[in-house]
């Protein structure tokens, strides 16, 4: 089905019955979820195309020497930028701050910052005075759902691909050695964090992942999981106003679990 077409009342029907009797359009069971690419940019760290199925979103890392936060002045600062193409899908304004390009920066800022993923003493330079600022820029191109997931998915691997200048102090001279001069630094990351997003039908007695821009037309709420590879859940939210009975919610975590990892590995491998 055409990703861009809002679904008729006849259409929308027909698409939550079936899918309340778990059979989706493409196939897939209501546990499964699409498949994965990466491409990393050659010769820019820090850069890569994620699709996951025909969802495509390009993350950027870049950096840049900064005054510190006045309260935390020995710790670098991480931020996270969402854009929406206005072509990625026919109900995008250009222009327009949308609704998910908000959600999606709130849950990665609230997730990599209160999980401490990223070493950010480590970005010091001069207590006080000088930081890194890392800042993750992620452009969706296509939106054929699930932007949430596929937003967390290019921010893990663009911060691992990353690497920034070594930096040399003496007394109160700051040195930035360019890459041909130093071999670039990656950061260390502690505890990575992946989003799992399930659409809840139903009346909340249904969970289903990784949803298709047309699922999410039908879908009666939305729960979002953030967790690490030790399973521990960082974040959770839930959007919409049905309400997901605790065997659903327990099932999503377990799903989340087994899904993190899979993510985690394929990262990795990418990279190497």
């Amino acid at each position: 089905m055409n990703k861009d077409r809002q679904l008729s009342n006849p259409e929308r029907e027909f698409l939550q019955s079936s899918l309340e009797a778990k059979l989706r359009e493409d196939s897939r069971q209501i546990n499964e979820f699409r498949q994965v690419k990466l491409n990393f940019v050659k010769g820019n760290w820090g850069q890569v195309e994620v699709l996951l199925g025909r969802t495509r979103v390009l993350a950027k890392v870049s950096a840049s020497v900064t005054l510190p936060y006045p309260d935390k002045p020995t710790e670098g600062i991480l931020q996270f930028s969402s854009e929406i193409h206005p072509l990625a899908h026919t109900s995008y304004e250009p222009g327009k701050i949308s609704e998910p390009e908000v959600i999606i920066t709130r849950m990665l800022e609230r997730s990599f910052r209160r999980s401490k993923a990223i070493d950010m003493e480590g970005l010091c330079i001069v207590a006080g005075e000088k930081v890194w600022t890392l800042r993750v820029d992620l452009h969706f191109l296509d939106d054929d759902g699930n932007l949430m997931d596929a937003a967390s998915i290019a921010a893990l691997a663009a911060l691992r691909h990353f690497k920034y200048p070594d930096v040399t102090v003496i007394g109160e001279e700051v040195t930035i050695h360019s890459m041909d001069e130093k071999p670039p630094i990656s950061l260390t990351i502690h505890h990575p964090i992946i989003t799992i997003s399930f659409g809840i039908f139903s009346q909340g007695e249904l969970a289903i992942v990784d949803c298709t821009s047309t699922e999410e037309q039908v879908r009666q709420g939305n729960i979002v999981i953030a967790m690490n590879p030790h399973q521990q859940i960082i974040a959770m939210t839930k959007l919409g106003g049905v309400n997901c009975s605790p065997f659903q919610l327990w099932g999503c975590i377990e799903t989340a679990k087994v899904r993190v990892s899979e993510i985690q590995d394929l990262i990795k491998q990418s990279i190497n």
